[in-house]
């Protein structure tokens, strides 16, 4: 399952990635992030998150605990987030990709894409609810964007 998302905010490329580049600032605008906590790293020099994700459908809510790693890191252009569990067992895989472009009135155009490689719940249902979640943080972080503004 692949969501994609791009949305044009009225900030420059240093203040929505500052936002984008680091886990811990996600529950302030992706409420499908419920917590985070960084972790040292298992893998080198790659930092490390363990996530909460959250959802809910109807009466129905789902949570689920990721340990994610930052595995790209271009600052002001591209920052890749992805599942990396270091209990030795096999899981779906959960990738964050964010990719900024600054645009020539200043603005910056960030494209989101959530990639997905498991069964929880049905398809066509979570990729509802997290289409439904990726589309409320971009108007999240549009409206955090703004508020910071002078």
């Amino acid at each position: 399952m692949k969501i994609e998302r791009t949305v044009t905010l009225a900030a420059s490329v240093d203040e929505v990635f500052e936002l984008v580049d680091d886990l811990d600032r996600y529950p302030q605008w992706m409420d499908l992030v419920h917590g985070v906590d960084e972790v040292p790293g298992a893998d080198g020099d790659l930092r490390s998150w363990d996530v909460e994700l959250r959802a809910q459908v109807g009466p129905l809510a789902r949570s689920k605990r990721l340990r994610m790693v930052r595995t790209i890191h271009e600052p002001t252009r591209r920052v890749v987030f992805e599942r990396s569990e270091v209990d030795g067992k096999r899981h779906s895989s959960w990738v964050l990709d964010s990719d900024l472009t600054e645009l020539e009135s200043g603005d910056v155009e960030l494209t989101m894409t959530l990639t997905y490689g498991g069964n929880l719940w049905t398809g066509a249902v979570l990729e509802r609810v997290l289409d439904d979640h990726v589309e409320r943080g971009a108007r999240s972080l549009a409206a955090l964007l703004a508020s910071s503004q002078p």
